[in-house]
């Protein structure tokens, strides 16, 4: 599982015109799923994502996290992140889950996120062309893998 963070002002998922997702301040996090990423992964990135710090203490040093914040969280499947870009002059994507294990993988740990940040999370539509604007704030953007 790979997920690309990204500190946000704001961000906004729109498919065919229509915001789907929208949040203020907090993370929008682009979600690739790789394949056999199942509850392991997202029993552990759940947590890591929640907890990663990335925001500004008193002394502005990154030492608060989206727990400690309170604020949004917009997450985004994105089968290109898994993408094999190793050689050649096009991705390949058999190292992207399949769509069907990709979109029971990426539900759970939007439900696994929901569960564990009250505060409100986002999403985009799954499969779906998508259209996001955002204002990285810093920039600050992060890539963790499981």
């Amino acid at each position: 599982m790979l997920l690309l963070l990204q500190r946000v002002t704001r961000a906004r998922v729109e498919v065919a015109g229509e915001t789907v997702g929208a949040i203020g301040p907090g993370l929008l996090v682009l979600a690739g799923i790789e394949p056999g990423d199942g509850d392991a992964e997202i029993a552990k990135m759940a947590p890591r994502l929640l907890a990663y710090r990335v925001f500004a203490d008193e002394a502005g040093r990154m030492n608060r996290s989206l727990a400690d914040t309170g604020g949004g969280l917009l997450l985004v499947s994105q089968f290109t992140l898994a993408a094999d870009t190793r050689s050649g002059l096009r991705p390949g994507f058999s190292t992207a889950a399949p769509p069907a294990e990709a979109e029971r993988t990426f539900s759970a740990l939007v439900e696994e996120c929901r569960r564990l940040h009250a505060p409100g999370v986002e999403t985009g539509r799954f499969g779906s062309h998508m259209t996001i604007d955002l204002v990285n704030d810093g920039p600050v953007t992060f890539l963790l893998r499981s």
